[in-house]
């Protein structure tokens, strides 16, 4: 209550600040920071993304009177897998996985066959040899983990400047990696590893993590993506939900189903509002433990860029299917993922606008400095840390948006801009001795690197469309000052220039580029090609660009393992690190919240999934229409089972597919989303109304034996294992 209270009173000094205007700002503004300066950091403004390095027993134990062994967390570890970008668990001793639909549209994408459209239909594998193998994709599991922090730091503290101590640091990590890789594989040349050097606390510590890697993984079933994304764009990032969330594969080990004893069992209850629930997965990254400086740099210049770019990819692609709707298979996915970032760093950046949430962090940040400058020893190492990094802030600030004005490979980029830069950068290599060369321009791996410089496939429209937004975005930039970029539009606005660009260059022709390749390098140097010259004119420039933004960031890099070493040295492990990927645990308890005036409900049902499919049906909204199978259920369907809940666990991108536990290490749910109050979780975790949003165990079973007849499945799931 007392905290609604505040919260009330800050929104409505803030409500009079914004009505006052900014003329009578200094009248206004004492009252306004008063407020701000009574605000408080939370104790868990950092998060509970704990590691399995350092788990928090006595936390568990005082707060939840939960006391886990060392069996307990072994078991979870081995029980949890990490995919591509999310992850995952196995769920029966026969390598049966669970993740997300979501996670697996690739896969998907992958096994489609001539004249399917799975992404519409959704697959079952009714027996094991129906399952299919997916090309390219692994499941890593968490095997090995070492303290390596000493023969990191030492490294780092060896070198005598900021650069020197950052690549001296980094080569050991190469190091350590690649000493491990061998050892393990003179005594099991069999297994599929990966070994990677983890950094915690921004420098603080340093553990050594090995992954069993499984590359045999078969898809088993997904729903349609029209009941696993229900809702579509617009529910996503919000709460309450209704959404079928979930994939199975199954991994094989020298073509038959894997036998391992480590796995999650579904549980038979599920949950209720209160029970305590464990989030296992790998939370993909946080800023937590930046400084504030750091964290306005984001809101000031990084974070608006990205969300401009993103905002422009959503209206191109969105455009682009809405022309050519038989492309939606091939590029659904695509803009999927641009959305879905797009709602994310709107709310990232809402949250470092919003004064209150900053007002924690620089509470955080006052108490955490005084900590250093308190203790003597302390001080001299790390007193000036917060300065320097400020300053660094400012310097990157300058030089942003020009390095991405010339930075041309990547999202939001033109094809045509990345073949140019690669067709120079070749032809600058090529002019050198092999053994000067960097190593994708020699011997074998040469080849390789000519055929990957121009693409598969090049789809002209869409690619037109974007490279009007490039061109706009550079001249934003350049405004009238750069001679090179004045003669590439000559005279004309990106729009009207576009045309002539694409009829001058030869970059559209795989034949021209090839002969390019195949020539003499000079050819390519001295091209009147209006892509590649632009390149050329503008290198040394986009050079010294590049270098200085790279120092600045590597002499950043070398002060902010030091503010990880303080956080270390002041806090030890009573503060989680920032995500990094890796394997965590997030306890939380399930639980509603307050929203829109009204409270959201713990638990969700099938009742609310038709609900909302007939109250969108006559409308030229398609975001909650149903595949065929679900418009008319059986009877034995139970529309009161529980579909999706939410609860306080902390995750944030990556934890996608991870499983929701029980105390018994038992299923009962499937993490895939947030609400839109958690987004702010790049930077504060504030549980209030944070929230995890999970697939209920008891949908996944109900929905898998009602809707898809898949039995066998059921079975296994309800027993561990094939019967």
């Amino acid at each position: 209550m007392l905290q609604r209270i505040k919260n009330l009173v800050f929104i409505l000094l803030l409500f009079a600040f914004l009505l006052t205007g900014c003329t009578t700002y200094q009248a206004t503004k004492p009252t306004y920071l008063a407020y701000l300066d009574t605000v408080k950091a939370g104790q868990f403004d950092n998060g509970k993304m704990w590691t399995f390095d350092y788990p928090p027993i006595d936390y568990f134990k005082k707060t939840y009177n939960f006391t886990p062994s060392s069996d307990w967390f072994e078991k979870a570890r081995l029980s949890a897998l990490r995919l591509p970008g999310c992850s995952a668990s196995f769920v029966s001793e026969d390598g049966l996985v669970m993740t997300n639909h979501h996670c697996a549209r690739g896969a998907l994408d992958a096994v489609n066959r001539e004249g399917e459209n799975l992404p519409e239909t959704g697959f079952y594998a009714r027996t094991l040899e129906e399952e299919r193998k997916v090309p390219n994709l692994y499941a890593d599991q968490l095997v090995l983990i070492e303290d390596v922090t000493d023969e990191v730091q030492k490294a780092f503290e060896s070198g005598k400047t900021d650069e020197e101590k950052v690549a001296n640091r980094d080569r050991k990590i190469r190091e350590i990696q690649e000493r491990y890789y061998k050892e393990y594989k003179a005594r099991n040349p069999k297994d599929s590893m990966v070994f990677s050097v983890v950094t915690f606390y921004n420098g603080g510590k340093y553990s050594l993590y090995g992954y069993k890697r499984y590359t045999d993984v078969r898809l088993v079933y997904a729903p349609e993506t029209m009941v696993a994304y229900f809702g579509g764009d617009p529910d996503n990032f919000t709460y309450p939900r209704y959404d079928l969330d979930v994939a199975f594969f199954r991994v094989y080990e020298d073509g038959k189903p894997l036998k391992t004893e480590n796995y999650f069992p579904f549980s038979k209850t599920g949950v209720k509002e209160g029970d305590l629930v464990f989030v296992i997965g790998n939370p993909g990254r946080t800023s937590r433990l930046l400084t504030v400086s750091q964290l306005e740099f984001f809101r000031d210049v990084s974070y608006p860029y990205t969300l401009s770019l993103l905002d422009n990819l959503v209206r191109i692609y969105t455009d682009f299917l809405a022309k050519y709707p038989e492309k939606k298979l091939k590029y659904q996915t695509r803009l999927f993922s641009f959305s879905n970032s797009q709602k994310a760093y709107t709310g990232r950046l809402a949250g470092l606008r919003d004064p209150y949430l900053m007002a924690r962090k620089r509470d955080f940040e006052r108490k955490f400095k005084e900590a250093v400058l308190s203790n003597p020893t302390l001080k001299s190492k790390y007193g000036n840390i917060w300065d320097e990094i400020e300053k660094y802030q400012v310097e990157k600030a300058k030089l942003f948006n020009e390095l991405q004005a010339y930075n041309f490979a990547g999202t939001g980029r033109s094809v045509y801009f990345r073949i140019a830069s690669d067709l120079v950068e070749y032809a600058e290599q090529m002019k050198l001795p092999e053994n000067q060369r960097a190593e994708a321009y020699k011997g074998e791996r040469l080849k390789a690197t000519k055929a990957r410089i121009f693409p598969s496939e090049i789809e002209p429209e869409l690619e037109k469309s974007i490279l009007i937004y490039q061109l706009n975005y550079m001249k934003s930039v350049f405004g009238e000052k750069n001679q090179a970029f004045n003669s590439l539009l000559k005279g004309k606005s990106p729009e009207q220039a576009v045309d002539d660009l694409l009829k001058a260059t030869i970059l559209t022709d795989k034949e021209k580029v090839t002969a390019l390749l195949d020539g003499d390098p000079n050819a390519i140097l001295n091209s009147s090609d209006p892509f590649i010259s632009f390149v050329v004119k503008t290198r040394d420039r986009a050079k010294e660009i590049r270098d200085k933004y790279n120092q600045i960031s590597s002499k950043e890099s070398a002060k902010l393992q030091l503010l990880g070493r303080a956080i270390f040295d002041v806090y030890g492990t009573s503060i989680p690190p920032d995500a990094t990927f890796t394997l965590r645990i997030a306890d939380g308890v399930v639980k509603s919240y307050e929203y829109n005036g009204t409270i959201a409900p713990p638990i969700t049902t099938f009742y609310g999934l038709y609900d909302r499919y007939y109250s969108f049906k006559d409308t030229e909204r398609k975001d909650w229409d149903l595949p065929e199978r679900w418009k008319n259920p059986p009877a034995s369907f139970d529309l009161s089972t529980p579909l999706n809940f939410v609860a306080t666990n902390d995750i944030i991108g990556g934890n996608s597919g991870s499983p929701v536990v029980n105390m018994n290490l038992e299923v009962v749910g499937l993490i895939f989303d947030g609400n839109i109050e958690s987004l702010p979780g790049d930077f504060i975790y504030v549980d209030e109304k944070n929230r995890a949003v999970a697939v209920h165990v008891q949908g996944i079973i109900e929905a898998l034996r009602h809707i898809y007849n898949a039995d066998r499945l059921v079975d296994e799931l309800e027993n561990g294992k094939i019967r």
